[in-house]
């Protein structure tokens, strides 16, 4: 069986060797595993390699691509930023970022952002992989472009563009990018090795992710749809993520580095309503807030039934990743993925460099997941 490192607690063993196993019959490569209760780190794990090849281990340190487990980053940034009052989701997005109000979005709000729902999953203007590192032409883009649907009436994955929608107004109350205000007001103070923008520094630790087939976007069938517009423009194949102007740009919607240690630690804070690691991040209140439906129904995008809350979807019966009431989640595009439940003050993250299909996680967090509430 497959060597794991870092530490488990005896009660989680099971999910100690499912990881082993994963591994073993290669549906893992290299990956990470982590659960806080608590605010404590209860375990976490990690074991594999860096590639196909072998050529070596997967090291505590270990960074990698999580896609969009990356948005729940942002959302962070958000919720802090409303719990020091600088920003109140129920306001419309042009009264921080005025040149948004173009094209009938003066009335979306800051939480249509937060929830898919602002009509703006993608773009009318086909954009390279070298134009998603261009912010100031992406913003520009979405503040003129039209809605695709009504603003507010149904979500719809905005699968990169969210990243940028969120971090724009992080930036017109700040003055500073997402991915720097994550780092100085979130990460650090969390004590947390996760970057939305890489320093070169770090570029060494970085394990490449493994394609699933080409690496393409997900199939959006009638390319007119709107799940079809999403996915062809803004995207880039799963292989930008090995170069080094994908790891230096900040696209808070996707390419987030991290292990699952940073991940689950990073959202600790949340689990707990607020503080956990010695870091008081955000009230109680604030905290609780994420679990309120905002809007639920059939994703025009993923056409499947979700609950968002502020920003993070929402166990339901059509999404039982949880049997407490209080919990919510989100995963990346091959198989990264987060849960945080606020009954068990619990943060579960698993972090992998093989893809799998699918943009939302897959059976492998799911096989962790489950083995982790049957120890509870």
């Amino acid at each position: 069986m497959s060597d794991i490192a870092g530490v488990c607690d005896p009660k989680f063993s099971e999910a100690r060797d499912i990881l082993a196993a994963s591994i073993d019959s290669g549906n893992d490569v290299g990956a990470s595993f982590a659960v806080t209760i608590g605010g404590e780190m209860v375990v976490d794990i990690w074991g594999g390699h860096l590639d196909e090849t072998a050529s070596a281990p997967w090291q505590e340190d270990t960074i990698v691509n999580v896609y969009s487990t990356t948005k729940t980053m942002s959302f962070l940034c958000a919720l802090v930023l409303a719990d020091r009052g600088q920003l109140d989701f129920d306001r419309n997005v042009a009264d921080y970022w005025p040149e948004f109000a173009q094209n009938g979005k003066e009335q979306v709000k800051v939480w249509h952002l937060m929830n898919h729902a602002a009509g703006l999953s993608g773009m009318n203007d086909l954009m390279s992989a070298e134009d998603m590192y261009d912010w100031d032409k992406i913003v520009t883009l979405l503040a003129a472009q039209a809605p695709w649907w009504e603003p507010g009436s149904a979500s719809g994955y905005h699968a990169i563009t969210q990243g940028y929608l969120i971090g724009e107004v992080v930036r017109r109350i700040t003055g500073k990018t997402l991915g720097t205000y994550f780092q100085e007001e979130i990460a650090g103070p969390v004590g947390a090795d996760f970057f939305i923008g890489v320093p070169p520094s770090e570029f060494h630790r970085i394990s490449r992710l493994i394609p699933f087939g080409q690496g393409t976007a997900p199939d959006g069938g009638d390319p007119e749809s709107i799940a079809a517009r999403t996915f062809r423009s803004p995207f880039a194949g799963a292989e930008h993520s090995w170069t080094d102007g994908w790891r230096r740009a900040e696209i808070p919607a996707a390419n987030g580095h991290g292990n699952a240690r940073s991940v689950a630690k990073l959202q600790a804070p949340l689990a707990c309503k607020g503080s956990a690691f010695g870091v008081d991040l955000m009230s109680a209140e604030t905290a609780t807030s994420v679990m309120t439906p905002r809007i639920s129904g059939t994703d025009l995008v993923l056409g499947v039934p979700l609950s968002f809350g502020l920003g993070f979807g929402l166990v339901s019966e059509l999404v039982p990743l949880s049997p407490n009431k209080n919990a919510c989640f989100w995963g990346g595009w091959g198989g990264s993925n987060i849960l945080v439940d606020q009954d068990a003050q619990m943060s579960v993250a698993f972090v992998m460099n093989k893809m799998h299909d699918g943009v939302m996680g897959d059976p492998r967090s799911l096989a962790l997941l489950q083995a982790v509430y049957k120890a509870l």
